[in-house]
């Protein structure tokens, strides 16, 4: 019993020292589509993301140095519709991972619509989160073919800080907000086979997001 325990210790305490806690500054990103500035939000420090002029694509920042396959992402962060955006925009934000630079850009991505999630009409609420693989399964496919099954409602707030957890387990991942104990979605069938590749920070056209504490803890298991 003793052995096992120690086993255990030995185990948790090689999990707990792959977690990486990533500066978040510009030399630190490298920007698709987006211009990235350091910043104060909300009395805390940040980077802020918008896509740059012109933009039609995907935008994002990849975060340099993080290979990741399988385990957790965290990070605070923060999104609202540009004020000179279209009224339809959502204030989109997210995290997208296993990001990979081919032919076309490839990535599975979680992200939040922050103005969705009080809104007065029921179904606006139902899309608060979102799953989405690029470039295959945008949103509209998603919410064409399998209604309801990669989305779901959480309580959000725009342009408030909201603290995201995901945990990513070959095809399965999981989407946590505001420190719940319990998933607000979960993917069962992640669209890609699952390959090594970086995190990055994701925002949706017509956005401003901000970003703070990232902690990356890449599973050896």
């Amino acid at each position: 019993m003793k052995n096992n325990i120690a086993l255990l210790g030995v185990l948790i305490t090689s999990f707990s020292s792959l977690a990486q806690t990533i500066s978040l500054d510009p030399s630190n990103l490298d920007p698709i589509s987006v211009e990235i500035k350091q910043v104060e939000y909300q009395k805390k420090q940040a980077v802020r993301l918008v896509e740059k002029p012109g933009t039609r694509g995907e935008a994002m920042a990849v975060v340099k140095g993080t290979d990741f396959v399988n385990g957790t992402i965290e990070v605070e962060l923060a999104g609202d519709r540009r004020p000179e955006s279209d009224t339809t925009n959502r204030g989109f934000v997210g995290i997208a991972f296993r990001v990979q630079k081919k032919d076309t850009l490839q990535f599975e991505c979680f992200y939040l619509r922050p103005t969705n999630g009080r809104s007065t009409d029921q179904l606006r609420r139902n899309h608060a989160t979102q799953y989405i693989s690029a470039p295959q399964y945008p949103w509209f496919r998603l919410r064409k073919e399998f209604p309801g099954v990669y989305e779901s409602y959480v309580d959000l707030a725009a342009g408030e800080w909201t603290k995201v957890k995901i945990v990513i387990n070959g095809r399965q991942a999981k989407l946590y907000v505001h420190d719940s104990p319990q998933p607000c979605l979960i993917v069962n069938d992640i669209k890609h086979t699952p390959e090594s590749g970086p995190v990055a920070l994701w925002l949706g056209l017509g956005t401003v997001a901000h970003f703070r504490n990232l902690k990356v803890t890449p599973s050896r298991f």
